[in-house]
């Protein structure tokens, strides 16, 4: 039970909390053994506060942005983000993507890598601890949980209590809530792939199309289950991050430490302690660090795979060592290489037992010589690497989307017959020309041939006198196939093969591309 002495001032007016590190690598149970379940409990600071504001952003980001509106004219989608899978597009506000771009994406791809190496070489796991999906929901489920079932040592009672109406009550609305959200959250993933206003009403009304309501109910359990039911074990059994992070990690990452080199030997009765002359650390062993951590571990214990440093612990032990009058960072961010400094000096360069009095000076504060963090440890040459790799990569994407083309041609020649000779004796190659116009207007291109000296060419479905050049209208944002034949008097011939070009050209915007081709002619004897 919980027990708080009536003295403020004193290490033992802090309440006691019967937590324990039921996830922790000591008492971790098998991997078929029953779940223990943690009921972390409702954390408050600046990691908290911090905690909120990623939340609110990163679901406000998946929630509201198949809303966003962008115009892109009277030939294109006017949805900001949407991932047109029936016309083969990706258009991210006034990005467009085709099939034959994906390597932007690739990019992306490859710059969330890096990025994600910069970020945990640099301050751990932040991505787990802030912005991972999984903990997001995790948290957003934890708020439906605390609002109605109350915080942990009423959710414990009520855990380990019999079934009433006002249990049954309370679990059925609770888990009713987990389900719309999960709901949400599944519906907001489809209109990713849709026209949204459109697509709801669709799903509403029942018109939309089975695949629809077969991924709004997959990621419906999948984000019920991972976020409401099974929450660490995903973390610490089903993610591979844990495992690949240690590989990220140097001695100047900052990670979340329990600094036990100013808290051993800890006490729960730390005045009486040292009144009697004992060596007494900071830490009160409250067990606060414990009761909120949602992994259900002690971050006392050291290290450990299933810490997502989302640093709870550190703002339940700030408000401890506040109460007690002590330095705020008994747990904290710190480096490994700041870390094994400190310890060195609380244990006379490793000769004796840690004492915490040999990091403090003659007023009993913290002595000049202990480490700190500052945030120039984290500028280092691992930093620098990753920084470049991941702003290089960056710039080669916006160079090439600024200066890709938004008209290309692609050329295929007839395979059978390869060249047709004409009454006159004159040759005649037939092609298939492919016109690509990238941009969400009508266009009229330009096709004409360079090279090939006296040729001349014609279209089907083109009415337009032969001659070295064409004019195509193509629709905005289509692949246009047009059949092109190619005809060289008897005289002009030259070989079995020789090469020209197709050079289309966009006469308003400038833009041209080109392809060689090949124009085949019977032996000459």
């Amino acid at each position: 039970m919980n027990v708080i002495a009536k003295n403020p001032a004193s290490s033992e007016a802090i309440e006691r909390l019967d937590a324990e590190a039921v996830n922790s690598a000591k008492v971790r149970q098998p991997l078929y053994a029953p779940r223990k379940k943690i009921f972390p409990k409702r954390a408050s600071g600046s990691f908290r506060r911090f905690k909120w504001l990623i939340m609110l952003v990163t679901l406000g980001i998946y929630y509201v942005t198949p809303w966003l509106r962008w115009d892109r004219g009277a030939y294109a989608p006017d949805q900001a983000v949407l991932v047109d899978i029936a016309n083969r597009r990706f258009y991210f506000f006034f990005i467009e993507i085709w099939p034959q771009e994906f390597i932007y994406v690739a990019g992306l791809l490859v710059m969330a890598g890096v990025g994600l190496f910069l970020i945990t070489s640099t301050v751990g796991r932040a991505w787990c601890g802030y912005t991972c999906p999984q903990t997001v929901w995790v948290d957003l489920f934890l708020v439906v949980e605390r609002a109605i079932e109350g915080d942990r040592n009423a959710r414990i009672k009520l855990d380990a209590g019999p079934y009433s109406l006002d249990k049954i009550g309370k679990r059925v609305a609770k888990h009713a809530i987990w389900i719309a959200i999960a709901v949400a959250t599944g519906g907001a993933w489809i209109f990713y792939f849709a026209d949204a206003p459109t697509l709801l009403v669709d799903v509403v009304t029942g018109h939309a199309a089975p695949v629809a309501y077969i991924t709004v109910a997959v990621l419906t359990a999948t984000t019920y289950v991972f976020g409401g039911l099974m929450r660490e074990q995903v973390c610490t059994y089903m993610c591979p991050w844990p495992r690949i992070q240690a590989a990220m990690l140097d001695e100047h990452s900052l990670t979340v430490t329990y600094n036990d080199w100013r808290g051993e030997p800890r006490s729960r009765h730390s005045k009486k302690a040292a009144a009697a002359g004992d060596v007494v650390g900071d830490c009160v062993d409250c067990n606060a660090c414990v009761a909120v951590c949602p992994m259900g571990i002690d971050i006392r214990d050291g290290q450990q795979l299933e810490c997502i440093t989302c640093a709870l612990c550190i703002d339940a032990c700030d408000s401890v060592m506040d109460k007690t009058g002590k330095e705020r960072g008994l747990i904290s961010y710190a480096t490994l290489s700041d870390y094994n400094a400190n310890m060195g000096i609380a244990t006379a360069g490793g000769t004796a037992a840690i004492n915490p009095r040999l990091v403090r000076d003659e007023t009993g504060r913290l002595g000049d010589k202990v480490a700190h963090f500052h945030l120039r440890k984290i500028f280092r040459p691992r930093t620098f690497v990753y920084s470049g790799a991941w702003a290089l990569i960056g710039i080669g994407l916006v160079v090439a989307l600024l200066s890709r083309d938004r008209l290309e041609v692609n050329v295929l020649h007839d395979r059978n017959p390869q060249f047709v000779t004409l009454s006159d004796g004159s040759i005649r190659n037939g092609y298939t020309v492919k016109l690509l116009n990238m941009i969400p207007e009508p266009r009229v291109i330009v096709v004409s041939i360079d090279g090939l000296p006296g040729a001349v060419m014609t279209a089907t479905g083109i009415d337009q006198p032969e001659g070295r050049s064409m004019a195509v209208p193509v629709e905005p944002d289509r692949l246009r196939t047009i059949r092109v034949f190619v005809t060289q008097p008897q005289d002009q011939v030259d070989g079995t093969a020789q090469s020209f070009r197709f050079v289309v050209e966009d006469k308003s915007s400038f833009e041209a591309d080109t392809y060689t081709a090949n124009f085949y002619a019977p032996e000459t004897r």
